[in-house]
């Protein structure tokens, strides 16, 4: 299955891995509104599908992974627009996506490219990766997660430094601080993605799904709450076919 927009491609295998390519290489794949729309129609349609085990978020070319939004368009935008909060409704569609995200990043990953990888739950970038929050320099600050995701992967004094400053930082600083789980060459990023994809899939799909949803939902209640939820999670998962058929093979692999 394929299927073509004006600013982004979208294709799923038969291992049930959504690729999504954000398809502006001429203007380093920039967020226009268009491409919000398109992305945000594109998760809506995939996220009620049973076969998508998980989702890998890419750039086209080798330029950027996404460069950050349209500057002409946030030139234009005003108070009423800031208050529509456009970018963080996305970017909280793909944080609550039911499947794994993965952002394999090439080239640029700045502003609002930066905070859809942070939206992601996991992260891959190639050597020549180049990442940012660089909006104070323009007036403005990161206005679609960044204050937020940003502290809670890297830390809260990491992350003011960063984002006070708005400096470009690169593959090696973004693994040490956490940022990224892998660097690798860059013509091998999207394999990787792939490759950590597939170890993904191998696992029950409705025990990943619901070891994300904890995830996501974990330090933003009360431990009560937290474990009241993992629990209830879990009594689910006892009672699922998968659950017996993975334990009972397990056993029989023992017994050889």
């Amino acid at each position: 299955m394929a299927e073509d927009f004006e600013t982004i491609l979208l294709a799923v295998d038969e291992q049930g891995v959504a690729l999504l390519t954000i398809n502006r290489p001429q203007v380093r794949n920039a967020l226009n509104q268009t491409m919000v729309d398109e992305i945000g129609a594109a998760l809506k349609s995939l996220e009620g599908r049973d076969d998508i085990r998980t989702l890998i978020f890419t750039g086209a070319g080798d330029k950027a992974f996404l460069g950050g939004a349209d500057i002409a368009e946030l030139k234009a935008r005003d108070a009423a627009a800031a208050r529509k909060r456009i970018n963080t409704n996305l970017f909280a569609q793909i944080e609550r996506f039911p499947m794994p995200t993965i952002a394999a990043v090439r080239g640029f990953a700045l502003g609002g490219g930066c905070e859809l990888a942070l939206a992601c739950d996991l992260r891959i970038c190639g050597q020549g990766a180049k990442f940012g929050q660089p909006e104070v320099a323009l007036g403005i600050i990161p206005g679609a997660g960044a204050t937020y995701r940003l502290p809670r992967v890297v830390g809260q004094a990491l992350a003011k430094e960063l984002i006070l400053t708005g400096r470009i930082f690169g593959a090696d600083e973004a693994l040490a601080m956490g940022l990224v789980s892998k660097v690798v060459a860059d013509d091998g990023v999207l394999e990787s993605a792939y490759d950590l994809a597939a170890e993904i899939n191998k696992n029950g799909a409705l025990a990943v799904r619901m070891a994300k949803e904890a995830l996501n939902a974990s330090g933003l209640s009360s431990l009560e709450e937290d474990q009241l939820r993992e629990s209830e999670m879990q009594a689910v998962l006892f009672e699922d076919e998968d659950k017996h058929q993975r334990m009972q093979a397990f056993l029989d692999r023992k017994k050889k």
